[in-house]
């Protein structure tokens, strides 16, 4: 059987699902690092507006998610594989991604605000239509628990190792050129390419034919399966959280905790250029988040196998939060010591990726008892969720940056910002993050699914 080897999986296996995590990683990481960035202080966009563009784009995505999760179930019933969309997502996402950042040099701010939103929900739709089916997988690969921890291991260390590439080198591409027109297209191709071969590599193992894990037990393709009605699929979405408490509880942390990473993803550039006045350090802080990241990721592993995974997930958390908590000082003591608390961070980072993505096929397997076939709609929640938490980060920072009264300029143009702007983007990168994490912890107290209820399941 393609992909599954009983409670293990094979290494050709581990390691092509795990790349697919370079198209997760690119498409999540730079555009929430740069995007705003490129609208206010390239295009000449306003702060309010910028981030309604990539909210925007991100609502639709939510929108469309659950539809698409319905969409790669019924593919899944009807042809017994989950390829068709993502085929449609691993071509188009690479297309759309470069037009981002290929407005013209020159166009009126209105004109170029129009063209990234229509680039980008294009991306973001091509983006879910790879993701949505690819988040679904695990549960049908294998049946272990611990295979499952072990197969997302190591999809979070490439997801990391993928968002230091993107988030490191995309930003040290763009600095290669004079022209920031020129410097975006550039790194927007080099991305492009990257995406591409990830998303590309993973295909290679997704079935092509009845052979999944849940499908061998019992659940064979249905070819004159009916189409469901467009709500059908919303329906489906909101029975799913109905009837799962542990999905509930785990999604809405996970959501919070990507609304927390995602405000501090989208302020890490500001910082460079406005606290420590040097905007090719955005490369450093990156560094120091996700190196640490990397190479720690599979020691999250380790602790889960002795503690279970959502007790080292609680603990993963607590420590992103001491994080936060240290790097207060930031508002009225800017300096490089930042990096101490963002290395601490970038340990505690892996283990909120790796814990929550391992979790989520075991509350996929233990909901299959009695409602079958619908992975695809918790991969569709998901990632609604996952996309949505990260998009309110952006637009929670272009929030305090129009209230604090942040100046936006276009290439080439010069300003000085507030004192109440700095301190606002020195607020969104540590006690707004901060209060986020305190929350998460007190909605993940709320998961009671353990390893004796996955197992037995």
């Amino acid at each position: 059987m393609a992909g599954h080897d009983g409670p293990t999986l094979s290494t050709r296996t581990t390691v092509r699902y795990a790349l697919g995590s370079l198209g997760t990683g690119g498409f999540s990481t730079l555009p929430g690092l740069v995007l705003i960035y490129y609208l206010t202080d390239t295009l000449g966009i306003a702060a309010l507006a910028a981030g309604a563009v990539v909210t925007l784009a991100k609502v639709w995505d939510v929108v469309i998610d659950p539809v698409i999760g319905g969409l790669s179930d019924r593919a899944l019933m009807v042809r017994g594989s989950r390829r068709g969309p993502m085929i449609l997502g691993v071509i188009g996402l690479p297309v759309a991604f470069l037009a981002t950042f290929s407005v013209p040099a020159g166009l009126p701010p209105l004109p170029a605000m129009v063209w990234v939103l229509i680039a980008f929900v294009l991306a973001a739709t091509c983006f879910s239509l790879f993701q949505v089916p690819y988040i679904a997988l695990p549960a049908e690969l294998t049946p272990s628990y611990s295979a499952r921890t072990h197969l997302l291991t190591w999809r979070v260390v490439v997801l990391t190792a993928a968002i230091l590439l993107f988030g490191g080198g995309g930003p040290e591409i763009r600095g290669l050129f004079a022209n920031p027109y020129l410097g975006y297209f550039v790194m927007a191709l080099a991305s492009a390419l990257v995406l591409f071969i990830g998303t590309a590599v993973t295909m290679t193992i997704v079935p092509t034919s009845g052979m999944s894990g849940l499908l061998d037990s019992g659940h064979r393709p249905v070819p004159h399966a009916s189409n469901p009605p467009l709500l059908e699929h919303y329906r489906s979405s909101w029975r799913a959280l109905k009837d799962s408490q542990p999905f509930r509880a785990l999604l809405a942390t996970f959501v919070i905790q990507g609304l927390t990473t995602g405000l501090m993803l989208a302020t890490a550039q500001f910082v460079a250029r406005w606290i420590l006045d040097d905007e090719g350090a955005v490369t450093l802080l990156f560094i120091c988040l996700i190196g640490p990241a990397l190479l720690v990721a599979p020691v999250w592993k380790t602790v889960a196998g002795r503690w279970g995974k959502e007790r080292a997930f609680t603990f993963a958390s607590a420590l992103f939060l001491t994080a936060n908590l240290c790097s207060i000082p930031l508002v009225w003591a800017p300096g490089y010591w930042i990096v101490a608390p963002i290395i601490v961070a970038g340990a505690a980072y892996a283990g909120m990726q790796t814990l929550p993505l391992a979790m989520l096929p075991d509350v996929i397997a233990v909901d299959a008892r009695t409602s079958p076939d619908r992975a695809g709609v918790f991969g569709g929640v998901w990632t609604a969720g996952e996309t949505g938490g990260m998009a309110l980060g952006s637009t929670v920072l272009t929030v305090v940056l129009a209230l604090t009264g942040y100046v936006e300029s276009t290439a080439g143009v010069t300003v000085v910002q507030p004192d109440s702007a700095v301190l606002g983007i020195a607020l969104s990168f540590s006690v707004v993050p901060a209060a986020l994490m305190i929350l998460s912890l007190v909605v993940l107290g709320r998961y009671r699914l353990r390893k004796e209820d996955v197992e037995h399941a």
